[in-house]
């Protein structure tokens, strides 16, 4: 008697354990890319809004975590994709090559993952020194993916693995450098107008103050912020908060220390949270002009104009 080899249940179940893992992946990271997007707050401790506040958090201006979820759903097609193919004479075969090519896929792009969550992790301790529940999440989702990828299936060769693996991780390490090469400076450029277009904040903001105002406030600036405290205006805003950061840029060094500004982030300075709460403020900046509910930064030009602002105009800053 011809006895049956005896299929191990990691092998059976493996493609539906890592596409359901996939799917988690994508509703952790389809909700912080919804919220960041939105401008709303994530449901989550300060070290959240720390973490996603940060320069690291928006490569090339989208959100990282943008990435992640077409990361896990391609990862979820290539594990459910074959499944999806019935089992019969004519189709076997496409099944077979099917199940090859996208384990390799799933290999790849578990190894592309795995690499790039270990190295945030690595900023989550050493840069940005905060503690993201959401961000650990996805890292667990992402090496259990590969460790499923690894031992749900019965590779003909380990030499097939290692050599997959390590030439995706080098891929993935020169990526993440060429994707992070700007981190650390705060460059700015003057255009053919001769208005500067100020950059983001590319360093961890420290409480506090958060990041240093550096651009030179001209008289126009002066008088627009004078004039919004005058009629009594509100700047909501939060240490750590990059957009708030623009705001500042755009008004200037002297021109930011004389806003109407309320801290909402309770290690900002002159922290006055129950203002942010009675006010409703939902995201940051939000301003409060006449009356009027304004989210988001704001270009001087358009606080001039919500303001009914007569002075100058000759602004020296504007949005990259």
């Amino acid at each position: 008697m011809i006895r049956r080899r005896t299929v191990p249940w990691i092998h059976r179940w493996s493609r539906l354990i890592i596409g359901s893992i996939a799917i988690l992946g994508m509703l952790d990271s389809g909700y912080l890319t919804l919220e960041k997007l939105t401008g709303s707050q994530v449901a989550c401790n300060a070290g959240c809004d720390r973490v996603l506040s940060s320069p690291y958090a928006t490569p090339f201006g989208v959100p990282l975590s943008l990435f992640g979820f077409l990361a896990y759903t391609t990862m979820a097609i290539l594990a459910f994709g074959p499944l999806l193919i019935k089992d019969n004479e004519k189709k076997n075969s496409l099944r077979t090559q099917d199940k090859d090519i996208t384990w390799l896929l799933l290999l790849i792009g578990a190894t592309s993952m795995a690499v790039f969550s270990g190295y945030l992790m690595f900023l989550l301790v050493t840069e940005i020194k905060a503690v993201c529940p959401y961000c650990i999440a996805s890292a667990i989702f992402a090496f259990s993916i590969l460790i499923l990828t690894i031992k749900g299936k019965d590779w003909p060769e380990l030499g097939q693995i290692f050599s997959t693996m390590i030439t995706t991780g080098i891929i993935t390490l020169v990526g993440i450098l060429i994707i992070y090469a700007n981190i650390g400076s705060n460059a700015v450029a003057i255009d053919d107008k001769g208005v500067t277009k100020i950059s983001g904040p590319t360093t961890y903001p420290e409480p506090p103050y958060g990041w240093e105002v550096k651009t030179i406030s001209g008289p126009a600036e002066l008088a627009l912020v004078e004039y919004l405290d005058k009629i009594g205006s509100k700047m909501y805003g939060a240490f750590w908060c990059p957009h708030c950061f623009d705001q500042k840029q755009l008004f200037g060094h002297d021109a930011a220390k004389k806003l109407p500004y309320i801290e909402c982030a309770e290690q900002g300075n002159n922290s006055n949270p129950e203002a942010c709460v009675a006010a409703k403020v939902q995201s940051f900046p939000t301003w409060v002009i006449k009356g009027q509910t304004i989210s988001g930064t704001q270009e001087l030009q358009e606080l001039a104009k919500i303001s009914d602002y007569k002075g100058p105009t000759n602004f020296k800053y504007k949005l990259k």
